[in-house]
């Protein structure tokens, strides 16, 4: 059977290929030769299928979409406080081109404009590093973000090197007020190399994937920055990622993304999917037309914005049921999904609702997927505190979803693999306070 994920990609590809609109990046000179007739769509899962139709695998220059990368290998190299020192995280309102600085500071906005743009390559690798060095950091990283080798278009390059006059405005303002501590000159040629990275949609599903899936490559299995990262950079891709028209896609589209003059257009839902497409006319943003387009109608064929949350944590509690009677009864719980905040309570306000007269209680985990750190405290405390209530409790956990199952000071829990273990056991379980917890087998 063929998947019909491809099949409906080719079919929004084919509603938006009669718009026309939009004019190409010509402005530099090597992007006006682009074909404007190019279009393509890919989509990558967290764990490395990728989708496509169109022209995914045509090569062309990553341009502003490398920001988000750089602002991450940034935070990695250099962690946050220097980081968020030297850039700020407030949307601008402005054009990416424009020279959005605090008036006090000289700090830029946020990392998603040139000016934090080229703050951030000053940033990237260790400090001390010299610009060819530079350059092979910022372009190692990317291609660990890709899972491939990534190289640069050097006559994009030369190009946009000719045409930065701006940028280099830009960086020597960043310089006068202490913002940048090197020749501007080389940070604005490091920052160009960085732009003319070539890559493919296909590239940047995946990239976009590796932020989904909490900085790990879905291809390789590297990581390749930290979850805390990855939080902080699409946080601010959510809120400036789109320049000028961050308010608008984040009402209509609601997925963090980042756009590119030479026409890619990427989006990353965490935990789901990494998106790109290409399409290289352009609207008076800066954005690909036919990208948005595309973008707003995945977002509302597929429910994927943001803010469109499906009510899992009422659906938690699969079920809640007494096996057998008598002093054999037992009292079981069982999960599903995955466990947040919102979910951990709800079962947490079943064990209180229900009141167990049953001596022995089961959580039974089969079902579950994942569960967040919150969300394993609050239900070891509960575990904990049914202890103390003087109940036996029990984990049907097969494949240690919930780790370092201890519960505490006056709390036991006996983990098993299967329901039945619990449901048929008689033994007394080992109290537990400061030693790892016995896990049934």
């Amino acid at each position: 059977m063929r998947s019909v994920i491809p099949d409906y990609l080719a079919e929004v590809l084919r509603d938006v290929e009669s718009n026309t609109s939009g004019q190409l990046a010509d402005y530099i000179p090597e992007l006006a030769a682009a074909d404007p007739k190019r279009l393509g769509a890919a989509f990558a899962t967290v764990d490395g299928e990728i989708y496509g139709a169109g022209d995914i695998d045509t090569e062309f220059t990553i341009q502003s979409i490398s920001k988000p990368f750089m602002y991450a290998l940034a935070l990695a190299d250099r962690s946050f406080a220097p980081v968020l020192a030297k850039v700020g995280v407030e949307p601008s309102g402005e054009a990416f081109n424009q020279i959005s600085l605090e008036s006090d500071t000289g700090r830029p906005f946020n990392p998603m404009i040139n000016a934090g743009a080229i703050t951030a390559h000053s940033l990237a690798g260790s400090e001390g590093m010299n610009p060819t060095e530079r350059v092979e950091r910022v372009v190692h990283g990317l291609s660990a973000f890709a899972g491939r080798e990534l190289r640069i278009d050097e006559a994009v390059c030369v190009s946009e090197m000719e045409h930065a006059h701006r940028n280099l405005a830009i960086a020597y303002m960043l310089r006068g007020y202490g913002i940048l501590t090197e020749d501007p000159r080389a940070i604005v040629e490091g920052y160009i190399r960085q732009c003319s990275v070539l890559v493919t949609a296909r590239d940047l599903a995946m990239m976009a994937a590796t932020l989904a899936n909490r900085g790990v490559n879905p291809l390789s299995g590297e990581r390749v920055v930290g979850e805390p990262v990855v939080r902080q950079v699409l946080s601010v891709m959510s809120t400036c990622g789109m320049y000028d028209a961050a308010g608008d896609w984040a009402t209509q589209v609601g997925i963090p993304a980042k756009s590119g003059v030479a026409g890619g257009l990427i989006g990353a839902l965490p935990g789901q999917i990494g998106i790109a497409t290409f399409s290289p006319r352009l609207d008076a943003h800066g954005n690909s037309v036919r990208g948005v387009s595309l973008f707003e109608r995945f977002s509302s064929d597929m429910g994927l914005h943001v803010m469109e949350v499906p009510a899992a944590a009422r659906a938690i509690v699969r079920s809640n049921h007494v096996l057998g009677d008598g002093p054999h009864a037992v009292r079981v719980l069982q999960l599903q999904g995955g466990i947040g905040f919102a979910g951990a309570e709800r079962v947490v306000r079943e064990i209180l609702n229900t009141a167990p007269a049953e001596v022995r209680v089961v959580l039974d985990l089969t079902m579950i997927y994942s569960i967040n750190d919150v969300a394993r405290r609050m239900l070891l405390e509960a575990v904990r505190r049914l202890t103390l209530d003087g109940h036996e409790v029990y984990l049907v956990d097969p494949e240690s979803i919930v780790p370092d199952p201890d519960p505490g000071d006056g709390g036991r829990v006996t983990v098993v693999g299967v329901l039945e273990q619990a449901v048929i056991s008689q033994h007394k379980v080992a109290q537990h306070r400061s030693r790892p917890t016995k896990r049934g087998t």
